[in-house]
């Protein structure tokens, strides 16, 4: 009795030690964490930075040379339209300035009617513009053509709108130069026959004074930079995005301003996208192709000024009850996006395909669905079938 109970004890240690050794020798499960696969918001935005500017500076210079009385005026001062800003008493007129002063009024005179010019153009082009878009929402109602293009016929009377706008702008500037040009002239030959004669310079438009350049009294030659007067009202932003992105943004489009200074998110509607691109050198020393994408705010908060740097979301595409997966789910499988999903406690390698996608989430078109649990950050550690160990599920927020 004795021996067959020693046996049973050996034989039920020696089956404890197999089992030990064997279970010792199994593949550990993988920790991983995971998240679902949900249906919700999904933006699809490009990101730059940029900076504020007032759409309506203007710079107001010395029309002659002479010495410049000291300027009383200091940043932030309101002025209005035509008010006196500086004095200069000018320098005794001799035949070389009076060549150059002829030649500046040359020099304006042309410059006047190449923006006539442009002016006219840009309206006769908005004129067609109207024309087309009018002919297209008849050509749309009688079903020739499709609603894509009857909007691409109204974004182009926006645009055209902008451009006379910027036109008009030029205009009113090559005029105001052809002004200060002659006055100068005028004041030139006023001072020839009477020496005492002073130039005031008076204020272009109603606004504040951004910038005094030259505020002590110095001698100072024609064209020289006394202030920079403008309507902080008027302020707009300017951003530089890639050409390839630049492809995709449609004034009217939503533009998210953050990184400004303040806690709040600003809202702002894209006026118009630039249409020539320049060549810039990134931080890594690469030459890129930007374009400036221009927006107008919806509400200017205070304390924003002229130049401040800001950080721009633009909204290029929204989608409603998309499904989603994080972007730190996906990996490329060859030709292919994967994800590992889990399944009664092991990974399931499962291609996916995908729509639209941000920095954070995509939109998966097929291959996963609704509540599925794919695994955040896979590791080389996982493969096909391997058992895992669930953490915390990380989830994912509908936005």
């Amino acid at each position: 009795m004795k021996n067959l109970r020693k046996r049973i004890l050996w034989i039920v240690l020696g089956i404890a030690a197999i089992a030990l050794l064997v279970f010792s020798f199994l593949p550990k499960p993988v920790p991983v964490e995971t998240a679902h696969v949900v249906r919700g918001t999904l933006q699809v935005s490009v990101e730059a930075e940029g900076q504020t500017r007032i759409h309506d500076l203007f710079t107001v210079a010395s029309p002659v040379t002479g010495r410049l009385e000291r300027v009383t005026l200091i940043e932030g001062d309101s002025v209005r339209a035509g008010q006196a800003l500086a004095a200069i008493q000018p320098a005794p007129l001799d035949p070389l300035q009076r060549r150059d002063l002829e030649g500046r009024i040359s020099v304006a005179e042309t410059n006047v009617r190449q923006a006539d010019a442009a002016r006219q153009s840009a309206a006769a082009s908005l004129e067609q513009a109207r024309r087309e878009s009018e002919r297209m929402a008849q050509l749309e109602a009688a079903g020739s053509v499709s609603r894509q293009d009857r909007e691409r016929a109204e974004q182009a009377v926006t645009s055209m709108s902008t451009a006379l706008d910027a036109a008009r702008s030029r205009t009113e500037a090559a005029h105001l130069e052809l002004a200060t040009a002659r006055a100068g002239r005028a004041a030139y030959l006023e001072t020839n026959a009477r020496a005492a004669a002073r130039v005031v310079l008076h204020a272009p438009v109603g606004g504040s004074v951004m910038r005094v350049n030259e505020r002590s009294e110095r001698v100072v030659p024609a064209g020289t930079p006394i202030l920079e007067i403008g309507n902080p009202a008027g302020m707009e932003i300017v951003v530089d995005v890639l050409s390839t992105d630049a492809v995709h943004i449609l004034p009217g489009t939503e533009m998210l301003v953050t990184g400004w200074g303040g806690d709040s998110v600003l809202h702002a509607r894209v006026k118009y996208v630039e249409p020539s691109a320049f060549t810039k050198v990134s931080a890594l020393g690469i030459e890129e192709q930007r374009v400036n994408v221009i927006a107008g705010f919806n509400a200017l908060p205070a304390g924003l000024g002229n130049a401040f740097r800001v950080e721009a979301q633009i909204v290029v595409w929204e989608g409603r009850n998309v499904l989603k997966v994080p972007m730190s789910a996906l990996f490329r499988d060859g030709e292919r996006w994967s994800v590992y999903e889990v399944r009664d406690g092991r990974a399931h390698l499962v291609p996916v395909t995908l729509g639209r996608r941000n920095t954070f989430e995509a939109e998966v078109l097929n291959g996963i669905t609704e509540k599925s649990i794919v695994v955040v950050h896979p590791s080389d550690a996982l493969a096909d079938g391997s058992s895992v160990a669930l953490a915390p599920d990380a989830g994912v927020s509908s936005r």
